[in-house]
């Protein structure tokens, strides 16, 4: 079981890749914020150029870290900084 909320967002990006790889996708972890709630992630194959990234990003990705951790967590794609 994850220890710590950087472990518990871990976990559950992995449990999200492979619905990514399903497409050619995939998503690499960057950071975890813990004062601001905030994880940086990269979208990379498919998903990285993908039409509907931010929609994946903010409705799947983010939306299941909210519901499972902290619904103040916000996800950032760094591809998009």
């Amino acid at each position: 079981m994850a220890e710590n909320l950087e472990d518990k967002v871990k976990v559950i990006l992995d449990n999200l890749r492979p619905a990514l790889q399903a497409h050619s996708g995939d998503l690499e972890f960057i950071s975890w914020d813990n004062e601001k709630k905030q994880v940086r992630l990269a979208l990379t194959g498919h998903c990285a150029g993908c039409a509907y990234s931010q929609m994946t990003l903010k409705n799947g990705i983010e939306q299941a870290l909210k519901d499972e951790i902290d619904p103040e967590i916000t996800v950032i794609n760094v591809n998009f900084e």
